[in-house]
């Protein structure tokens, strides 16, 4: 377990061989449900340590391969588990908006004890959703990654951010949000406090992104009413990405927020929830490929003014079932 700099890309790479290890989960077990031991018999949402972490509050020392060019750091950091729910089946679209609202309170409770901690630079939430994003224990759940070194994508997003706002005096993501509203075609909804569309440069043919209306940079930063309104949008979209092929939809889900130590971005960085749902239809995967992965030129199968009506109908199918109107 050890970190691994990159000198082409100015990043480090985990290496975390104990994940090699990690079990694809048996028919009779499951270590989040209540009564295994693991977890609370009583629980509605839970954080919970990872067993096979690729980050640790006290790492072991470096394997003694590194050089100067080839530089080894500690894998400082922490691994956690959020537990969704007690139920082993239910998914994050059939619990209630109340239960939800529980689930974004513990982010936001592990955001900022996460943050407490000097050696983190950044804290990801995110979930993983489906055997095609190699998801190998079922049970309702997503993870949280506190890093001691920034990730190279959300560097990147400061910096362009920054940049903007240098320039123009005004957040990158707040004029993306004006652009796509001004435009239409590309969203799917919006409530009091959030908006959801597919941008205009999305990788993916349904690449939602879900947008804080006000400028904010992180969960701490909202108020009862837009935790409850990210609340049920995230039901609401995930609800419709099941609408969409009548399936359950794969995804990749990324809180991005702003870094926990480091230099003040309130002015310029905004929160903002993007997914990497890897389908491009009922049964086709959208590969990321040579492309995508070597020259990081990604390439969309489909226009997302199409895609953005396709999810809009699902949307409006789901809220039908749902016995509500758009």
């Amino acid at each position: 377990m050890e970190l691994r700099y990159n000198p082409l890309l100015d990043d480090w790479t985990m290496v975390a061989s104990n994940r090699s290890h990690r079990p694809t989960m048996p028919k009779d077990f499951c270590p989040f449900c209540p009564g295994s031991g693991k977890v609370p018999d009583d629980y509605d949402v839970y954080a919970y340590d990872n067993d096979f972490p690729a980050l640790m509050p006290d790492p072991p020392e470096p394997d003694p391969v590194g050089s100067t060019l080839y530089q080894t750091r500690k894998a400082r950091g922490k691994c956690e588990v959020i537990l969704y729910s007690p139920e082993h089946t239910i998914t994050l679209p059939q619990l209630s908006v109340d239960h939800i609202e529980k689930l974004v309170d513990l982010w936001t409770e592990r955001f900022v004890e996460l943050g407490k901690d000097p050696a983190h630079q950044y804290v990801l939430i995110f979930e993983n959703r489906g055997e095609e994003c190699g998801v190998t224990m079922p049970h309702p759940h997503g993870q949280i990654y506190a890093y001691s070194q920034m990730p190279l994508k959300i560097r990147t997003e400061l910096v362009n951010c920054r940049k903007h706002h240098e320039r123009t005096g005004r957040c990158l993501i707040c004029d993306m949000n004006r652009e796509e509203k001004a435009f239409g075609q590309r969203v799917i909804t919006e409530n009091d406090s959030f908006l959801a569309y597919l941008p205009f440069f999305t990788d993916f043919p349904y690449g939602l992104f879900i947008v804080s209306k006000n400028h904010k940079t992180a969960l701490p930063d909202f108020t009862r009413k837009e935790k409850r309104d990210l609340a049920e949008m995230l039901k609401h979209m995930t609800g419709t990405m099941d609408t969409l092929f009548n399936r359950l939809f794969p995804y990749m889900m990324v809180l991005h927020q702003r870094p926990v130590n480091g230099d003040d971005v309130e002015a310029y960085y905004h929160f903002h929830i993007e997914f990497y749902p890897p389908l491009r239809d009922r049964n086709k995967l959208k590969y990321y490929a040579s492309s995508e992965m070597g020259a990081w030129a990604a390439c969309n199968p489909h226009a997302v003014e199409q895609t953005a009506e396709q999810m809009r109908e699902a949307y409006r199918r789901y809220l039908k079932k749902e016995g509500r109107s758009a």
